[in-house]
């Protein structure tokens, strides 16, 4: 009798995190990856399904969808979008309505394991001053929801994406020189930052977890965990690129982001710190087998981009 595959359903499929989850399932063979998606017919579900993913039609809105989606799952990595268009119409706490729908869902169909990708309650840290940073304490709110629901689960939690770089263009050429700045609002210059390498990094925590959560003592279930490539100030990372790329790198800190949300963000991140009690990298997901990559080797590998 053939063993029944294991699946792991994978939210945001067709986002920057979503996706590269399930590249890493897919090269590595364990699971079988199910993209989770609203439309299975646009052109990045399409590519995953290419790619040997099952592509399955879900809304977070429609808690019945999600549980058909979920049917024969056995973990779902669960990560919601605040600034998705439909969701920000729903006001400042619809992704943690959303969190709240897919845990009940997991729920209702028995899901073994839940990992949802978190980060922390700004308001709660900095003790209301900085009470707007919507898209932060409304996945830890659904933290406290997850740890409440007795789903078995473990809470991953992010830093600032390295792929920033390019994607939101804040390391970019300055006129008329050959130097180049990395732009961050509000950021003081020695203050750390917490380096997340998504491509390389996230995918192999959270499959270390998955690999790990059957067996009590490696201590996975009701944990969190810091997938945290590098701990560095903004400074010490302009240097590394510099060193990198060839060329004079340097470090701004802007005025604004030009959103209120993203500058309170940043000015969070500069004040308090992500993970200021935290060991970085977390030797927890050592322990399980994460070889965690520097920032050196993050530079190196993307240096073509900036040639």
């Amino acid at each position: 009798m053939s063993t029944p595959p294991r699946v792991v359903a994978v939210f945001g499929a067709t986002g920057t995190q979503g996706m590269l989850m399930l590249f890493a399932l897919l090269a590595d063979g364990t699971f079988v990856p199910r993209a989770i998606t609203r439309n299975c017919s646009s052109e990045k579900a399409l590519k995953l399904k290419s790619l040997g993913a099952e592509v399955a039609q879900a809304d977070l809105w429609d808690i019945d969808s999600l549980k058909q989606a979920l049917s024969g799952v056995e973990a779902v990595y669960g990560v919601t979008d605040y600034y998705d268009p439909k969701n920000v119409a729903q006001g400042h706490n619809s992704e943690m309505l959303l969190g709240k729908n897919l845990i009940d869902a997991a729920k209702a169909t028995d899901v073994k394991y839940f990992i949802w990708s978190s980060l922390p309650h700004c308001t709660r840290v900095s003790n209301g001053k900085y009470a707007n940073v919507y898209h932060f304490d409304n996945k830890a709110n659904v933290d406290d929801y997850l740890r409440e629901s007795g789903v078995p689960h473990s809470i991953l939690y992010t830093g600032w994406f390295s792929e920033n770089l390019w994607k939101y263009n804040m390391l970019a050429p300055v006129p008329n020189s050959d130097r180049l700045e990395v732009t961050v609002a509000r950021y003081d210059a020695q203050s750390p930052q917490y380096f997340t390498w998504v491509e390389q990094d996230l995918g192999q925590c959270a499959l270390a977890l998955l690999k790990h959560y059957e067996d009590p003592e490696s201590e996975v279930l009701s944990r969190t965990f810091y997938a945290v490539s590098a701990k560095l100030n903004y400074t010490q990372f302009a240097s590394i690129l510099q060193q990198a790329l060839g060329k004079p790198v340097s470090f701004v800190s802007s005025q604004t982001t030009g959103m209120q949300e993203m500058d309170d963000m940043y000015a969070f991140q500069s004040e308090f710190g992500l993970y200021p009690d935290t060991a970085i990298p977390d030797p927890r997901l050592i322990n399980l087998g994460v070889k965690f990559h520097t920032m050196e080797e993050f530079t190196q590998e993307i240096k073509g981009r900036y040639a």
